[in-house]
């Protein structure tokens, strides 16, 4: 079992990605686990969807893993290595660092029992948290906030753009859905980026069913990235910051498969 080893597991191309960008140990004190090992058993419990507490024994103690991935959610780690291999991907696709465009939504999931706050959706009959996503035009993450999922769109689209939309200084165009419609969060927007404008994408009244919506398709096709992950098909996290975590990891491990 010690040598055991899983799909989800880095390889040699994506750790050799991954290492430089990682905070660095610290020099006094014990040697550190191996960062490698923690990253694989935390992204083993990404896709697989388990429990802290059934980690499997080859990887280092659930204690262990479960300090440092709360430690890097609370000082922007996992933030920061998204957005790192977002522009070496950008990059690679002939892309400039900071996009000109984005797309903004939202997703309701179902929460487990595990006592964090929660809310009613009374849209999509859930009770969970909302899951509020800016992404670029290729789908990759630029920003996230999750909120109880009584939450409306836009409120929850001003906190994305409160927390991330001054790092974007290239942003002109924001593509939304109906549920961002009326001028005054057009307006909010304009008064805090006068260069960014809206652009509403809405379905037509005529077609019934299930149909692509230009633009729009971009970052619903980025929700259902993340619903190939167990962990992220239910939302199991006592707190926000854990479930937006979760959220960078997994396209963390997206980008990683991409770019290696």
């Amino acid at each position: 079992m010690k040598n055991a080893s899983f799909e989800t597991d880095l390889t040699d191309a994506q750790w050799d990605y991954l290492q430089p960008l990682l905070p660095k140990p610290k020099k006094l004190g014990r040697k550190p686990t191996d960062r490698r090992m923690v990253i694989n058993a935390i992204l083993y419990l990404l896709k697989g969807g388990a429990c802290w507490r059934l980690l499997p024994k080859n990887f280092p103690p659930w204690q262990t893993v479960y300090h440092i991935f709360r430690a890097w959610s609370l000082n922007g780690t996992w933030a920061a290595l998204n957005e790192a291999l977002r522009v070496c991907l950008r990059r690679n696709e002939g892309r400039r660092d900071q996009p000109s465009a984005a797309v903004l939504d939202s997703q309701s999931v179902k929460s487990d029992g595990h006592g964090g706050e929660v809310g009613y959706d009374a849209g999509k009959k859930i009770k969970g948290r909302k899951r509020h996503i800016l992404v670029d035009t290729l789908g990759l993450l630029l920003g996230v906030v999750v909120t109880p999922a009584s939450c409306p769109e836009r409120d929850g689209a001003q906190q994305v753009l409160e927390r991330v939309g001054d790092c974007f200084t290239r942003l002109r165009k924001l593509w939304v859905d109906g549920g961002y419609s009326g001028d005054n969060f057009a307006q909010w927007v304009r008064d805090h980026w006068s260069k960014l404008k809206v652009e509403v994408v809405k379905r037509s009244d005529k077609i019934s069913g299930f149909t692509v919506l230009p633009k729009r398709w971009v970052v619903e096709r980025t929700f259902g990235w993340f619903m190939r992950h167990r962990r992220l098909v239910r939302d199991y996290e006592q707190t926000e910051a854990s479930a937006q975590s979760w959220i960078y990891l997994a396209m963390i491990r997206i980008q990683l498969r991409r770019l290696a």
